[in-house]
């Protein structure tokens, strides 16, 4: 199982849970798409922080629940930080009706799937990111 998967949090208060079998998770997810890990960096933090970041990294502003930055040289090496922010991710859930954590896993997978090369751009891209967070949720903890 890869160490190279690592958890931080910036300005919040929350505690992941169950993090070596989240970390199995991203393994087999990574795998089954024929790539490797170099390293990943997820950082939980408030929308205050992933808003700034929106504007000055992609000049959006907008709130958002999720910002992926890849660091990847090659195709089958993914490195990359993926910055989450809770409170988002707590206010989605709740519009959604899901728990917070199945919110969290899908924002999760969803960062995952973006270093793996997936956009969500157009339509098309957003209804194959969709079928693969679900595909790949549907794993999680098995």
């Amino acid at each position: 199982m890869s160490e190279s998967i690592n958890f931080f949090k910036d300005s919040t208060k929350f505690k992941l849970e169950k993090r070596r079998e989240l970390r199995k998770w991203i393994n087999n997810v990574v795998n089954s798409e024929k790539c490797n890990i170099e390293w990943i960096n997820f950082v939980f933090c408030d929308d205050r922080i992933l808003a700034d970041m929106n504007i000055k990294y992609l000049n959006h502003n907008t709130l958002t629940d999720i910002l992926t930055f890849s660091f990847s040289n090659s195709g089958e090496n993914i490195s990359g930080e993926i910055y989450i922010s809770v409170q988002r991710v707590r206010e989605n859930a709740s519009n959604y009706k899901v728990t917070f954590e199945k919110e969290l896993h899908r924002v999760m997978i969803h960062g995952i799937l973006h270093l793996l090369g997936y956009k969500d751009s157009t339509k098309t891209e957003k209804d194959i990111m969709r079928q693969k967070e679900n595909f790949y949720l549907s794993y999680l903890f098995q």
